[in-house]
């Protein structure tokens, strides 16, 4: 028999906070770093208003005054939090009302994404196939990490940690667990798999990870990765400030787009949930989509052109 499930009243804010992000885990396989930025978020709110979960409108009204002072971004999160959490009593019956209307609704604008033009990730690359060239292992590494996260944009945290097994013998693929624990196949190119077979021949043995350390989690950390990166930018010429692993990620995708790719490949392959997170990389499409209203629309002035000279119609481009 299922243990008896504890009356509302029974349980203080924290056990409802516990109770909530268990939740989150279970249902919705919320992220760890997720995860411990809604505690945070949480207890806070639970810490001002002295009892969160019988908070009223006003007492969460004066909650987003006090946070007032905080990054349009970070009020938007905590807000979120907030609003989810209030969802979830309700849904519990912890409480019969929901006052979360009350909080402030800031509006956000997300940033564009930072990204390398062709010529730097060139260069970028160039310098690092040069420094791997003697063969030592430490070059060899970085030239494989590199050319992972520019050939098949993995997040830094995805690629430090990936283990062994995930790079199959006989398959051009990497199994890459990514946020929420979601599982994809992501595509090794002919030069990515070249750098990588070189890594496999030179790589420490005895440990499952595919770019071992000696440091506690047994992986390259996502801070060396970075570190590694910007001095290797120094050494390309290329400013520092503008390079990290999420840059190059970034560039993955902006110049697959910039190729032709399909969004919601390019949303497979980036492993996001939502297709609204990929699309914020059409900003760098947008002289190529005008381009191409131009040219394929039944009334742009390409079509029109040819209509008139009595060409037949240029074929349409596969939907996104």
């Amino acid at each position: 028999m299922a243990p008896a499930r504890p009356a509302p009243d029974a349980l203080a804010g924290e056990d409802w906070i516990e109770r909530f992000l268990a939740m989150l885990a279970a249902e919705r396989g919320a992220a760890v770093n997720t995860l411990a930025a809604y505690r945070r978020d949480l207890e806070s709110a639970r810490q001002a208003t002295g009892d969160l979960v019988r908070a009223d409108g006003p007492a969460l009204a004066a909650l987003g005054e006090r946070w007032s002072g905080l990054a349009a971004s970070s009020l938007a999160r905590r807000c979120s939090a907030l609003r989810q959490f209030f969802g979830f009593l309700v849904d519990e019956g912890a409480r019969g009302d929901d006052p979360s209307p009350a909080l402030p609704r800031p509006r956000t604008r997300r940033p564009l994404p930072r990204i390398l033009s062709h010529a730097e990730v060139e260069r970028f690359l160039a310098r690092a196939e040069e420094d791997a060239a003697a063969g030592r292992p430490e070059a060899v590494r970085l030239l494989a990490l590199l050319e992972l996260l520019y050939g098949s944009g993995l997040r830094a945290s995805e690629l430090v940690s990936l283990p062994l097994a995930a790079v199959p013998r006989d398959a051009p693929f990497l199994h890459v667990t990514g946020k929420g624990g979601q599982q994809r196949l992501v595509p090794v190119g002919r030069r990515a798999g070249a750098a990588l077979a070189r890594w496999l021949a030179l790589r420490p043995a005895g440990s499952k990870f595919l770019f071992p350390s000696r440091g506690a989690s047994g992986h390259l950390t996502r801070v060396r990765l970075f570190q590694l990166l910007r001095d290797l930018a120094v050494r390309a010429d290329i400013d520092p400030e503008k390079v990290s692993p999420h840059v190059l990620r970034h560039a993955f995708a902006t110049h697959l787009l910039e190729g032709g790719a399909d969004l919601r490949v390019l949303q497979t392959l980036l492993g996001h949930a939502d297709i609204a997170t990929t699309q914020i990389y059409t900003h760098v499409e947008s002289a190529r989509l005008v381009a191409l209203v131009n040219a394929r629309h039944p009334l742009g002035p390409g079509q029109q052109a040819a209509a008139r000279a009595g060409e037949p119609a240029a074929k349409g481009e596969p939907a996104g």
